[in-house]
């Protein structure tokens, strides 16, 4: 029987490697001389601190774009409030891993609403889609491309 995986992971080598571009493009950035501004990364969190507000959304603008550069979507990264503490500002941001059981929940919903003969489970933090057609699992995963339940997907593991 036919089936895949839908998933939802983030390459934290990538997430590196443009948390180390954006700290150099600050180091060098003449506005940011003198002041604290970086990121720092902690496994699935990642920390931006500087001066100011203004400050933090300059860097988070920067480490977006070196995010996307990188092929890291912008949508896995759950932005925190800014904190401002004396003369220093930070803002955590999570980095989203796995489908949370309320989401994949949704998406089983979303999928037998579609009235397309195809069986959905939750398996950990991933969910298994199979059906006795392929192009009945193709359909699902256009489906699920279209409807963007707000994290990033991918579809791994489809078998004949």
């Amino acid at each position: 029987m036919p089936s895949f995986d839908v998933v939802s992971e983030v390459d934290l080598h990538e997430i590196t490697n443009a948390v180390d571009q954006a700290n150099r493009e600050v180091a060098n950035r003449f506005d940011f001389k003198g002041s604290g501004a970086r990121v720092e990364q902690n496994d699935h969190l990642l920390t931006i601190h500087g001066d100011n507000e203004f400050q933090i959304r300059q860097v988070l603008d920067i480490l977006h774009k070196k995010m996307a550069r990188r092929g890291v979507d912008i949508a896995a990264l759950s932005e925190g409030e800014v904190t401002v503490s004396g003369n220093k500002a930070s803002m955590d941001i999570s980095v989203r891993h796995g489908i949370d059981q309320d989401t994949a929940r949704q998406l089983v919903k979303q999928i037998k609403a579609t009235r397309i003969r195809v069986q959905a489970s939750i398996q950990g933090d991933k969910l298994r889609v199979s059906g006795k057609k392929r192009d009945d699992l193709q359909n699902i995963i256009s489906y699920l491309k279209e409807s963007s339940p707000g994290l990033p997907l991918q579809y791994i593991n489809f078998r004949d």
